[in-house]
């Protein structure tokens, strides 16, 4: 089901709920899946939800059971997929699939594995509802599997499945299947040749056939490509010319992007065929942005050869600024091209300009530029680099980090690593743990004492890097600081300090002390905010994001899918929490990240929160919230700029965007929240 689709349903959903308290039933099950059900009169609670006579209820029971991760599990989710009603079906299907995560890495069972693969086989063969033989394809695809004969038969069911197909949800289904078990078992198997003729089938579908399903089915093939070379079987040739030229002439712009993708993936160094050369040049100038800058992307592979640094020099007068501000950061490979001189005087030009510096969107192209010179011309990029280290502006500062240690500067890290701002400081430490390795033991040791907790997690692991000898200086000077940062850092009793704990742990113990380990996410107790008047009151909720200077977009609410999700993130929104954040990470192409008070990842609301991964794909416009790991997220959010569906049954889905996607393709690294209205 397309994703516009998939929201008007929700909506529906969300609708008919206006007004209507959860049922106590319901909000009891939904309670114990938050709490990860710890004794087992929570599980007796979710269990009796299964055998409700309201198929909502049931549908929120079998999704808890899967959140829950227990392969245990699994015998009580199996039944449910002959339920009469699809949409449990659906997502008894998917929770097979999530409970199945349990057994990842050392606690995985070959044939456990193997009984849930054939008991999801058996369903599919004959599921009548498209949508449910949807969720088995992918389910089959994320099962942990230890050997290829098992990938072999699960392959060979979800292109089976094919064969009943004439919906587009049921051959995305299949896309997303196929895709998935390529994507997670490229260290077992290489997909068979039945598999890439259908994604090819797939992948070159008309209109008709649904552009997520040629979406999906371009993805397939790319990582079908990678893998393939990774075993230097020609799977350079995964990729058909004759389906790149097809898809780069795709009424999708996302389906064109991809098709980019293709030839950026390329590692023969042969020049294109004409056909394709021709189609990819057009891309340059295609008037989707986000086709332009994967045209950029693309150009770098070594199957261009010499039609590169023209391309990002051209690029430069891109009216949309993450495809400017690429062709900048490209420019940087062009130092020793024909077009060198022309490149390093168009960087030196944008360096030394910084009558916009100082206001809030004004510093993007210099602290690019300066990272770009530095590859291209570091003796020119030397010179400019002081008035970077000497500005007011932090992200400046950061960034002149970043030059320097292109040009293996280390006094002028070292200088940084003393800044007063923490993400400055991170960049610096990063840049000397790569030159100085433990010559800069000092500089780490005394970062311990500071506020960030991406500074002190960065300082523990530079700290305990190999190589130790007996002649480093680091036991003697560094372990009483680490000590001292975990005591502290215990003390505060902030869950998303973690990371930083569990860095000075690992440290403290490649350096022979003894120190408690940290106790597991899922060992923590997290207090539950789940109620039934939040749960009523936000039934049909949306988001108004204003974003300073830039405009308003709107979100869709999933309180239905993600309820402890909304209720967190309403409750901080309507605090005033958001407001006056920053986006702090965008990466073109892929995400928006923000909602963090220090403006990086590793500093958000104090208190973690659950996941509740779920159906709703990450495409275009999805809103999930940033994790480090499973439960470990801290209310910081990320938009998809595309469709990922890498992310999906990994990160929460909470939101949709309604409107506005292009104020939030417009956003910029630093742009502010204004705030956030939750709209009732």
């Amino acid at each position: 089901m397309r994703a516009r689709a998939l929201l008007a349903a929700t909506a529906v959903t969300l609708l008919a709920h206006r007004g209507a308290a959860q049922p106590p039933a319901r909000l009891a099950i939904l309670v114990a899946e938050n709490r990860r059900a710890p004794a087992p009169r929570d599980l007796a609670v979710i269990r009796a939800g299964l055998h409700s006579p309201d198929a909502d209820t049931c549908r929120v029971a079998v999704r808890a059971l899967g959140r829950l991760e227990r392969p245990a599990l699994i015998s009580d989710i199996v039944p449910l997929l002959k339920s009469p009603w699809p949409e449990v079906r659906a997502e008894a299907a998917n929770a097979i699939g999530q409970a199945a995560q349990g057994w990842k890495g050392s606690a995985v069972n070959s044939d456990g594995v193997a009984l849930t693969a054939q008991s999801t086989i058996d369903r599919l063969a004959v599921e009548a509802d498209p949508g449910v033989r949807a969720a088995l394809c992918q389910t089959l695809s994320r099962l942990p599997y230890t050997a290829e004969g098992p990938v072999h038969r699960a392959e060979a069911a979800i292109i089976q499945s094919l064969s009943r197909e004439d919906t587009v949800e049921g051959q995305l289904g299949v896309a997303q299947g196929l895709e998935g078990l390529i994507r997670l078992n490229g260290r077992l198997t290489e997909p068979s040749p039945a598999a890439i003729a259908t994604l090819e089938r797939l992948a070159s579908g008309n209109a008709a056939n649904g552009a997520r399903v040629r979406r999906v089915a371009f993805e397939a093939l790319i990582i079908a490509r990678a893998a393939g070379a990774a075993r230097a079987e020609g799977g350079a040739r995964r990729v058909t010319d004759t389906l790149v030229v097809h898809g780069l002439a795709d009424p999708d712009a996302q389906v064109r992007r991809l098709a980019l993708k293709a030839i950026e993936s390329a590692t023969e160094a042969a020049p294109l065929g004409s056909e394709v050369h021709d189609a990819a040049q057009k891309a340059l100038r295609d008037e989707s942005a986000l086709v332009r800058l994967e045209a950029l992307r693309a150009v770098s592979a070594p199957a261009w050869r010499d039609d590169a640094c023209p391309a990002y020099l051209q690029a430069l007068g891109d009216r949309d600024a993450h495809v400017m501000l690429a062709a900048i950061d490209q420019l940087g490979s062009c130092g020793q091209s024909p077009e060198g001189s022309e490149a390093i005087d168009r960087l030196e030009r944008t360096v030394n300009d910084l009558s916009g510096a100082g206001s809030p969107r004004g510093w993007h192209a210099n602290v690019h530029a300066i990272v770009a010179l530095a590859s291209a011309a570091p003796d020119k990029a030397k010179a400019a680099l002081p008035q970077f280290v000497g500005s007011t502006v932090w992200p400046m500062r950061m960034y002149a980090a970043r030059a320097a240690t292109v040009l293996k500067d280390t006094s002028t890290l070292e200088k940084l690593a003393a800044d007063a701002d923490d993400n400055v400081c991170e960049a610096a430490i990063e840049g000397l743990s790569k030159l100085e390795q433990h010559g800069a033991d000092a500089i780490y040791t005394a970062a311990l004492g500071r506020h960030g907790y991406q500074v002190i997690r960065l300082a523990a692991r530079a700290l305990a890097a190999p190589p130790l000898t007996t002649s480093t200086a680091t036991p003697a000077s560094a372990v009483p600081a680490l000590k001292a940062a975990l005591q502290r850092l215990d003390a505060e009793g902030h869950d998303n300090s973690r990371d930083a704990r569990v860095a000075i742990v690992d440290a403290l113990h490649a350096l022979n002390v003894q120190a408690p380990a940290v106790k597991s996410v899922r060992q923590a107790q997290m207090a539950s905010e789940l109620n039934a008047e939040d749960l009523r009151r936000l039934a049909s909720a949306r988001a108004r994001i204003t974003i300073r200077d830039i405009g308003v977009f709107e979100l869709a609410l999933f309180t239905s899918e993600a309820p402890a999700t909304v209720i967190r993130f309403a409750r901080l929104a309507e605090s005033g929490y958001y407001n006056g954040l920053t986006f702090h990470r965008v990466v073109p192409n892929f995400v928006i990240q923000g909602g963090s008070p220090g403006a990086n990842e590793y500093i958000g609301d104090a208190a973690f929160m659950r996941d509740e991964v779920g159906l709703w794909p990450h495409v275009r416009g999805a809103v999930g919230i940033s994790t480090r790991g499973r439960d470990t997220g801290d209310a910081q959010m990320f938009v998809d700029l595309v469709d990922n569906p890498r992310l999906d049954h990994e990160y929460t889905v909470f939101a949709q965007v309604l409107n506005g996607m292009d104020v939030v393709d417009r956003i910029l690294e630093g742009d502010v929240i204004e705030r956030i209205e939750i709209v009732l």
